[in-house]
């Protein structure tokens, strides 16, 4: 239970502030990896050892003004939405305002000079804003994390009461309804498009939930067909899939064969055609045939529930670039408070101005100033960063790995399967002992005990060459980066595999492997792998962007050379063994920031270890968990798109914190200097998040090159 994941939806977070007071409150509870988005409304966290109770955490959350959305209880709507009460306070304060501007002209109605009337009238938007904004403010400073709306609440109800003294005192000079009105109207005018445009940075989580299929036709042992909810098939059992359907879940195809779009999960258009033995990914869609799969994974085990909780989670892992904007964040709303009240006492004391004066020019100092802005810049982009990424095929891990991968200055390329096809032609067969038949048939039992692609290669070849020939091993196992070594029942020992399993390799150093029989060659065998089509593209694409690219291969040196010159690549390493991979890849990383491109199996240890390492496996689990960058395609060429993708991402958070900085520096000193009228500060203070956020949005749509 310990280990167990809590998940909560939870309503009324409205920025990155309310999120991190949450975040604190879970955090001091001790429990463990706590994560919480207020744009997806999601809380999760860890019990860890921690003897808090579900329940005393949702009450926790209930007192920070927050309220948790229980899954048993029917969804209901609420009526005092945001639109509400942004329409309601926008009835009211429309005459208010139009007052005021008529008053500068030198028009006056009669009824509105009357200040009581104009205090009715201020009243139901003052309420609404005095609720709405100090429900928020109060949870904030219980969480120690002070946000926008304290800045507004004080702004708008000091209007208020600075008012409702000059009603009382009949004192026109006083009088500044409207300001407290419209103070509280307009940033609810900028909550409502802040929280429209928040929707659409999160419209790719949304468009792979949609992915997931509800039902799924299991077959019973009798052969009978049923149906099944998702949650309840289990790994093993046994569905049907028919023309047309969706695929319900991960698994193994057993029989049949169809051609399969996955397309909304790799990016990649062209259907795939599948029979027994292939994998098939849940979601992904049977266009013709139809067959029955054996289930390989359920629930979060899935690759297109690890695709979503990759794109959930993105938000958690922060770019280093958002650190100093944190750190500038929390302690924002109590240092413009102090300027706000330096502004109205050395207005009013040291500059002599009028009180009412520098009232003015303290509330608009407390509503222009916009610490959302900074704390929106980055989660915002890089929701829709790895959202685009992720409808093309590429899962980014976090915000720092997009971050990681635009600073690499070193490109290491696993050779086989990775810069080759990985589909290995024999070129020639040189047999030095025994017959032709029985060496064919002992390649081919070797190799059938290996996933290596040269293995697989060799396996389907061999069988074609293989005439009825067999033989019988009693062990076989494979060595890494040696070979595969077998023997038989009379304890003859078999290796296949590099020059590395012969006391002293032949001096032809033309082929690649060799067969023995305890010790003596039983023949030489030369392999040819072709490049792939795209390689000398994507390598010509990163060295334009100062990316020095790599060759790191455990194949022999003068093959491994020879793909390198091809490809124009300056640096190889040959002859590698897993251990020196990693030995390779940890001496680059110390050198400058380093991306590993493999397969994400293998090469596991060495993308651990690099700066930045991405997997090409086609859907594997393994390659999701193992690699920060993983191409569910395989395809090489979608690694211009994740850099170009990933530089624009970096790019939009540099302008969204740019332009965050930039206008509270410019827009506190103008109003403190009573340069600026607090409506005016609260309309730009509303559109400042809206700019961010429109900033981010951006990116769905740009052409990146």
């Amino acid at each position: 239970m310990a280990n167990d994941i809590v998940e909560l939806k939870v309503e009324g977070m409205t920025c990155n502030n309310c999120a991190a007071s949450l975040n604190r409150f879970l955090e001091r509870k001790g429990v463990q990896d706590v994560y919480v988005n207020f744009q997806t409304k999601e809380v999760r966290y860890r019990q860890g050892s921690s003897d808090i109770s579900l329940e005393e955490v949702k009450k926790g959350i209930h007192k920070l003004g927050y309220s948790v959305v229980e899954e048993d209880q029917p969804k209901r709507q609420r009526w005092w939405t945001l639109e509400r009460k942004l329409l309601v306070s926008a009835i009211f304060t429309l005459p208010l305002l139009l007052h005021h501007l008529l008053m500068v002209g030198g028009i006056h109605f009669p009824l509105m000079d009357n200040f009581w009337w104009q205090m009715a009238i201020c009243l139901p938007p003052f309420v609404i804003g005095f609720t709405h904004f100090g429900r928020s403010a109060l949870s904030s400073l219980k969480g120690g994390v002070p946000n926008m709306d304290v800045l507004i609440f004080v702004g708008g109800t000091a209007a208020f009461i600075y008012s409702l003294i000059g009603t009382l005192m009949w004192e026109p000079n006083y009088i500044f309804y409207e300001t407290s009105a419209t103070i509280f109207t307009l940033v609810l005018v900028g909550n409502w498009l802040e929280k429209r445009a928040v929707e659409q940075t999160t419209t790719a989580i949304g468009e792979l939930a949609k992915l997931q299929v509800k039902k799924a036709r299991r077959v019973t042992p009798s052969g009978a067909i049923v149906t099944l909810r998702q949650e309840e098939v289990q790994v093993g059992d046994i569905l049907q899939v028919n023309e047309g359907d969706q695929v319900p879940l991960d698994g193994l195809i057993t029989q049949g064969e169809a051609s399969i779009d996955e397309s909304m999960l790799t990016g990649e258009s062209i259907p795939v055609e599948k029979s027994a033995g292939d994998k098939v990914i849940g979601s992904s869609l049977a266009l013709s045939g139809n067959f029955r799969m054996e289930v390989t994974a359920t629930g979060r085990n899935t690759v297109l529930s690890q695709m979503i909780e990759l794109v959930k989670t993105a938000q958690q892992d922060k770019p280093d670039i958002q650190r100093l904007a944190d750190k500038i964040s929390a302690i924002f709303v109590p240092v413009v408070l102090g300027i706000a009240l330096l502004t109205l006492l050395i207005g009013h004391f040291a500059f002599g101005l009028p009180f009412q004066k520098a009232l003015m020019n303290a509330i608009a100092v407390l509503v222009i100033s916009c610490p959302c802005a900074m704390g929106l810049a980055t989660p915002t982009a890089v929701m829709v960063g790895v959202g685009r990424l992720a409808r093309n095929g590429i899962l980014v891990k976090g915000g720092q790995t997009l971050e990681a991968f635009t600073r690499i200055r070193n490109a290491v390329f696993d050779k086989t399967g990775t810069l080759t096809s990985g589909q290995f032609r024999i070129k020639n067969i040189t047999y030095h002992k025994g017959t032709e038949e029985r060496a064919n048939a002992l390649i081919y039992k070797l190799e059938q005990h290996s996933s290596h692609p040269i293995a697989k290669s060799l396996t389907r070849e061999m069988e074609e060459r293989l005439n009825g020939q067999q033989v019988e091993l009693a062990s076989v196992e494979e060595k890494r980066g040696v070979g595969i070594i077998g023997k038989d029942n009379d304890g003859n020992e078999f290796r296949i595999g590099s020059g590395r399993i012969l006391d002293k390799a032949p001096a032809n150093g033309g082929q690649s492997l060799y067969l023995t029989e305890n010790g003596a060659l039983l023949a030489t065998i030369d392999i040819t792998d072709e490049l792939k089509p795209e390689a000398k593209g994507v390598i010509a694409y990163f060295k334009e962007q100062g990316v020095q690219p790599v060759v790191l291969s455990g194949d022999r040196r003068a093959k491994t050379e020879e793909v390198a010159s091809e490809l124009g690549i300056d640096r190889a390493f040959a002859e590698q063994l897993p251990e020196q991979k990693l030995e390779v890849v940890e001496k680059l990383s110390r050198e400058a920031p380093t991306a590993m491109i493999g397969d994400g199996i293998n090469d596991a240890p060495a993308l651990a270890k690099a700066t930045v390492g991405i997997s090409l496996s086609n859907a594997s689990q393994v390659a999701i968990q193992s690699a920060q960058i993983v191409l569910l395609n395989g395809r090489l060429e979608h690694l211009e798109k994740a850099w170009a993708i990933s530089r624009h991402t970096v790019l939009t958070i540099r302008q969204n914190l740019f332009w965050a900085f930039a206008y509270n520096i410019v827009a506190i000193p103008v109003a403190a200097m009573g340069f600026l009228n607090p409506m005016w500060g609260a309309l730009f203070m509303a559109f400042s998040d809206v700019v961010v956020i429109g900033n981010s949005i951006r990116l769905k749509y740009k052409k990146v090159d």
